[in-house]
Parts: structure tokens; C-alpha cells; sequence
């Protein structure tokens, strides 16, 4: 059951998807580093599952596996590639969620959908907004998903938090977006799909 006082923010995220909003990307933080060019973009979708519980809305997250090839151990929301037979991104995000981490899609309300985030990787991903309505049994995909792990929305969603850093990578000093809870440090698209929502849901507020 949804605690009603988590209504009010659910009401404000499924009218802040219907609003207009602007796409993000990696590379907002760093203007003189150009996109490459005649770049095609791949189609992707994340899913943003939040869960009411005791303290309110929780965020669900992963911790990817340290053996991948790409991006091993960084935080992600579970996600993938838009595959032929997904009904687009919100269909391939409930599609991963369910492979990655065990959460039937039909356990998922969905709320709606953020402008695209373009990654350095060169996907245009979809962030989409889910409710998950029952308790599920975890199943991190096995040699994917290291760990399935929760945070607080209301400390994701407070621009406070976050930090900008920078490191060298392929011989250029890139900024990104960063936050962290406890052991868990989140960065890249992540954080940075993160912090965007954080600032239109401080715009709604204010508004």
C-alpha cells in the first residue's frame, strides 16, 4: 500500500514526465569536449524504480558486476538497449529490470518518462519513472548485477548533495556529476540523470 504521503510526490513526478524538459547528456559539463562526428545514436531505456516503504520513497539501484568489460562496478539503474521486440524504451526498461535484478513488469506502474540522456557510450537513453507496487524477490542476473541495493529518494533528489569531479580519460579532463550514500558512489550518466531530475523537481517547487 502507498503511504499517503508519498502521493504528493508521485502526483508531482507523473506532471513534471507530462511537462516539457530539456534532454541531458554526458557531455554537459564539458562543453570543449566535442561529440563525435556522424555519430548514430543506439536507443536505450533505464528504469527510475522508486518503492514505497518506512521512510518514504526509496530508489532502486545496482551495483554492475566488477567482471564486465564495460562499466564494471559502477552504479546504474537496471536498463539496457531497445531490442526489436520491446514496445520502445519503456518496454525495454521493464523488459532488463525483470532480467536484471528479478522485478516483473507487471509489478510496475508506470509514471512516465524523462527527456532522453545522451551517454559518451553513444545511446540515447530514456529514463522512465516506475512505482513498485508489491515486495519482489531480488535475482541479480548472474555475472551482471553484483548487487541490488536501496537510497533514499528525498537524498538523491536534493541538488545539495551532489558534487562535480573531474579525472583524465582517453587524454581529456572530463567533469561529471557525483553523489554519494554510505558505501555507494554514484557518477556518470547516473548521477547525472539523477541531478537533472533533482533541478526540475526543485524548478516544480519553486514554481
Amino acid at each position: 500500500m502507498i503511504q499517503s504521503s508519498a502521493k504528493p510526490l508521485l502526483n508531482r513526478l507523473a506532471e513534471i514526465c507530462q511537462s516539457p524538459g530539456s534532454e541531458t547528456a554526458d557531455f554537459d559539463l564539458n562543453p570543449n569536449d566535442p561529440r563525435p562526428q556522424g555519430r548514430k545514436l543506439r536507443q536505450a531505456g533505464v528504469l527510475i524504480a522508486l518503492q514505497d516503504g518506512p521512510r518514504g520513497l526509496d530508489l532502486v539501484l545496482t551495483k554492475r558486476s566488477s567482471a564486465l568489460k564495460h562499466h564494471p562496478g559502477q552504479i546504474a539503474f537496471p536498463g539496457g538497449k531497445v531490442d526489436p521486440g520491446d514496445a520502445g524504451a519503456i518496454g525495454a526498461a521493464l523488459r532488463e529490470a525483470e532480467e536484471e535484478i528479478g522485478l516483473p513488469r507487471e509489478n510496475v506502474e508506470v509514471i512516465g518518462a524523462l527527456p532522453a540522456h545522451e551517454t559518451g557510450t553513444g545511446f540515447s537513453m530514456v529514463p522512465v519513472l516506475g512505482l513498485i507496487r508489491d515486495d519482489f524477490d531480488e535475482i541479480p542476473e548472474r555475472g551482471e548485477v553484483e548487487e541490488v541495493f536501496r537510497v533514499p529518494f528525498s537524498f538523491v533528489t536534493d541538488p545539495a548533495n551532489y558534487q562535480v569531479e573531474g579525472r583524465h580519460f582517453r587524454g581529456v579532463h572530463r567533469r561529471y556529476f557525483s553523489v554519494a550514500y554510505g558505501p555507494y558512489y554514484v557518477w556518470g550518466a547516473t548521477a547525472r540523470i539523477l541531478r537533472g531530475l533533482a533541478e526540475r523537481l526543485e524548478a516544480y517547487d519553486a514554481s
